[in-house]
C-alpha cells in the first residue's frame, strides 16, 4: 500500500509564511519559480489592457497620459500591487484548502484499514482521545523504557553477585591469605584460623581484627563526653587546612603560567607548613593571636570544659555558651562520624545479604556488636556463624589500655 506525505499548513495569519491563512506563499508550490509565474502573468495581463486603450483611445488623449511616466508601468505597477496580492492570496488559500480536504480523506481511509486488524471500539477511542494528530505514545514508550532499564539493571546486579560468589568459591583458602590482599593490608591487626574444639574436622574457627585509622575515616570519630571546645578547634583546624590547600593550588597554577618547574611533593609540604603561621600561633593569652582570628577567645573562654551535657540547675538558654553548644549539636558533629560508620557496616552486610539477628549499638560508649544470632549458647547456634564488634578508642583509651596492660604483665612476673 503507497503512503503519500502531505505537508501540513500553520494554523496562523502570516502574510509570508508558507501556507499560513493570508499568505503569499505556499508549501503546495514545492519548487516552481513564483516570480516567472507572476511577471508571466503580469506581463500578459498589462499587454492585454494596453491593446484594448490603444485600440478605443485617440492618440492625443494617450499622449497626454504619458505626461508623468508610461502608461505601461502605470498599469504594471497596479497590477504588482493590488492583483498580484489577491491573486496570489487565493491561489494559496485553494491549494492549502485542497491539501487538507485530501489529507482528511486519507486519515480517514487509513482509520477505515485499521480498524480492519483492530476493533473498532479501539479506532474510535483513540480518535475520541485526540485523533491520529495528537495521540502520543511518547509517555508510554518512556515508561517501557525506564522498566527495561530496571529490569536490566536486577539482572546485572544478580550476575555481579554471582561472580563474587563464584571468585569467592574459587579462591577460598584456610589462611590469613584469605583476608590479606590488595593495599588494605597494612589495616589488618591480628587475623587467626583455629580448628573448632568440639568439630577440629570440619569447622574452624576465625578470629579478624582489624585497625582503622582516623585519616582514613569518612567522618571523624569523637568521643560522647569529648568537649565542645576540642570539637570548635577541631573545626577550626580542618578550616585552616582548606585555605591553605586553596592557596597551593593558586601557587601550583601560578607556577605553571609562568612556565617554571612544576612543585615536588616535599616541596608543597614544606610550603605548607610554612603558611600555618598565617593563620594561628601558640600564644593563648593574647585575644589578637592569628589563633583567635576564626574564633574570639572571649567565645573559647565561654565554652572552656563545657562537655555534652549541663547541669540542669546551671542551663540557661540565654547564655553564649548554651547557643554555642546547640550550634554544635544540630550540626550531629559530636555523633556523626560514629553513626556514619554503623551505617556503612550495616549496609554492607545488608548488599553482602548477611542477614543479624542481634544487634546492640552502645552510641555513648561508641561500641557497635551484631551476632547473626540472638541466641549466645553454641550448643544452639549453627556451625556457621559470624559476629562482629565496632569499637572506637581515642589516643588517651589507648594509652590507659597501655598501662593496664603492662600492670597485668607485671602482676605475673616472680
Amino acid at each position: 500500500m503507497g503512503s503519500v506525505d502531505l505537508p501540513k499548513s500553520p494554523n496562523v495569519f502570516h502574510p509570508e509564511k508558507p501556507s499560513a491563512v493570508g499568505s503569499r506563499n505556499s508549501l503546495a508550490q514545492e519548487f516552481r519559480d513564483q516570480q516567472a509565474e507572476v511577471d508571466l502573468l503580469l506581463s500578459e495581463e498589462v499587454d492585454k489592457v494596453m491593446n484594448h486603450l490603444t485600440s478605443k483611445l485617440p492618440r492625443d488623449v494617450l499622449e497626454r497620459l504619458d505626461v508623468m511616466g508610461g502608461l505601461k508601468e502605470k498599469l504594471y505597477n497596479y497590477f504588482n500591487q493590488n492583483y498580484q496580492n489577491m491573486f496570489n492570496r487565493f491561489i494559496v488559500t485553494s491549494e492549502d484548502e485542497m491539501v487538507k480536504k485530501v489529507r482528511n480523506f486519507i486519515d480517514k481511509e487509513e482509520m477505515k484499514t485499521l480498524a480492519r486488524y483492530t476493533p473498532k471500539e479501539i479506532a474510535a477511542l483513540l480518535d475520541q482521545v485526540g485523533g491520529m494528530d495528537k495521540f502520543n505514545t511518547g509517555e508510554i514508550e518512556k515508561s517501557i523504557v525506564n522498566m527495561y532499564g530496571h529490569l536490566q539493571g536486577h539482572v546485572q546486579r544478580g550476575i555481579n553477585d554471582l561472580e563474587n560468589l563464584t571468585n569467592s568459591l574459587l579462591r577460598q583458602k584456610t589462611d590469613v591469605g584469605a583476608f590479606i590482599r590488595g593495599e588494605n593490608a597494612y589495616s589488618v591487626v591480628k587475623c587467626a584460623f583455629k580448628d573448632n574444639i568440639r568439630k577440629p574436622r570440619n569447622v574452624s574457627d576465625v578470629k579478624l581484627s582489624v585497625n582503622i585509622l582516623d585519616s582514613e575515616l569518612i567522618s571523624p570519630i569523637f568521643h560522647y563526653q569529648v568537649t565542645v571546645e576540642y570539637l570548635i578547634k577541631d573545626l577550626i583546624s580542618k578550616n585552616i587546612l582548606d585555605i591553605l590547600d586553596k592557596e597551593i593550588e593558586k601557587l601550583k597554577d601560578q607556577i605553571i603560567d609562568e612556565g617554571r618547574e612544576e612543585m615536588q611533593d616535599s616541596e608543597i609540604i614544606f610550603e605548607k607548613m610554612r603558611r600555618v603561621a598565617n593563620y594561628t600561633s601558640d600564644d593563648k593569652d593574647d585575644p589578637k593571636s592569628k589563633r583567635y582570628t576564626f574564633f574570639a577567645k572571649s567565645l573559647m573562654d565561654k565554652i572552656e570544659g563545657l562537655r555534652a551535657e549541663i547541669i540542669p540547675d546551671e542551663y540557661d538558654a540565654l547564655n553564649i555558651r548554651e547557643n554555642l553548644k546547640k550550634i554544635i549539636d544540630i550540626e550531629n558533629i559530636r555523633n556523626r562520624g560514629f553513626n556514619t560508620a554503623v551505617n556503612s557496616i550495616t549496609s554492607i552486610l545488608d548488599t553482602s545479604k548477611m542477614g543479624y539477628q542481634y544487634i546492640e549499638n552502645l552510641k555513648n560508649a561508641r561500641e557497635l556488636r551484631i551476632r547473626e544470632y540472638e541466641d549466645n549458647d553454641i550448643d544452639n547456634l549453627p556451625d556457621e556463624r559470624y559476629a562482629i564488634k565496632l569499637k572506637y578508642y581515642d589516643q588517651s583509651q589507648l594509652e590507659n589500655e597501655r598501662r593496664a596492660y603492662d600492670a597485668q604483665l607485671k602482676s605475673f612476673e616472680i
